[in-house]
Order: structure tokens, then C-alpha cells, then sequence
């Protein structure tokens, strides 16, 4: 045995996987997939029958839950399909940055930095509108596969 010692590179990831497989054929409608590497909400499921060569396949069309555009995808529905672990976290809305970022208030206290708003106008338009009026805003934040984004605002009434 030597007598050096190793040190290894860590990334801090506990090896928690963002993804778990699911046959194709039990994903539902409104449910979650993966298509093309993107996590998307599933719209329209489409069933085709098994052919000469055995395999029925699954149609799916899905909205990706941060960008928004719609992509298909056909997989047999025997074979396994990857589905993102989808989290929602509500966190009160502390301040706005000139550039863009808000600051969030976490259950246990702490801030949130690292957040951008939305790209969508007329979740923006609320949450900038609520917050010059001074309102208390709590932001819905959805995250998967290692991306997070506002998705929703509720108001809980003047500071």
C-alpha cells in the first residue's frame, strides 16, 4: 500500500439523477417526458398499432416547460423513455436588480440570488407591476434536469 494521498475533484453532486425511466407506453397525457434532452409537458399522446415487425409505438407531443416550443418525438411503446424529476418551490419575492436577477426569500430564511425573470410578458409585466406597488409576491419556481425557472406569482396582500 502506498502511502500518498489521494484527493479527488468533487463537483459537490450527490449523484442524484435527473431523470428516472418509465415505459413509453404508461406516460400520460399532462404528464412529464424528456424529448431531444429537453423536459416537456406531455399534450397529446397517440397510440399506433403493433405492425408486421411487433412494436406498437407511442406519438408524443410535448411543450417544453421552459422555453415553451413544441416538439414530437416516437418511441416504441415497450422501450423505456426518460422522465424529468419536476420540482415546484414557492419562495417570497425580495427585490428586483437593475439587470435582470431577483432575490428570492427561501423557507429557512436565506436569499436566492441566482435567479433571472422571466421571459414570458405577462408573468414580467405582473411581477414588475406588483412589486413598484409594493405588494408581498410569492414566485413559483420550477425546476429539472438542472434549470430553474419562475412559472407562476401570487399575491399575498400589501407589506
Amino acid at each position: 500500500m502506498s502511502e500518498e494521498d489521494h484527493h479527488f475533484e468533487s463537483k459537490a453532486d450527490a449523484g442524484a439523477s435527473k431523470t428516472f425511466p418509465q415505459q413509453a407506453g404508461t406516460v400520460r397525457k399532462n404528464g412529464y417526458i424528456v424529448i431531444k434532452g429537453r423536459p416537456c409537458k406531455v399534450v397529446e399522446v397517440s397510440t399506433s398499432k403493433t405492425g408486421k415487425h411487433g412494436h406498437a409505438k407511442c406519438h408524443f407531443v410535448g411543450i417544453d416547460i421552459f422555453t415553451g416550443k413544441k416538439v414530437e418525438d416516437i418511441v416504441p411503446s415497450s422501450h423505456n423513455c426518460d422522465i424529468p424529476h419536476v420540482n415546484r418551490t414557492d419562495y417570497q419575492l425580495i427585490d428586483i436588480s437593475e439587470d435582470g436577477f431577483v432575490s428570492l426569500l427561501t423557507e429557512s430564511g436565506n436569499t436566492k440570488d441566482d435567479l433571472r425573470l422571466p421571459t414570458d410578458d405577462v408573468l414580467l409585466t405582473q411581477i414588475k407591476s406588483g412589486f413598484a406597488e409594493g405588494k408581498d409576491l410569492i414566485v413559483t419556481v420550477m425546476s429539472a434536469m438542472g434549470e430553474e425557472q419562475i412559472c407562476a406569482l401570487k399575491d399575498i396582500g400589501p407589506k
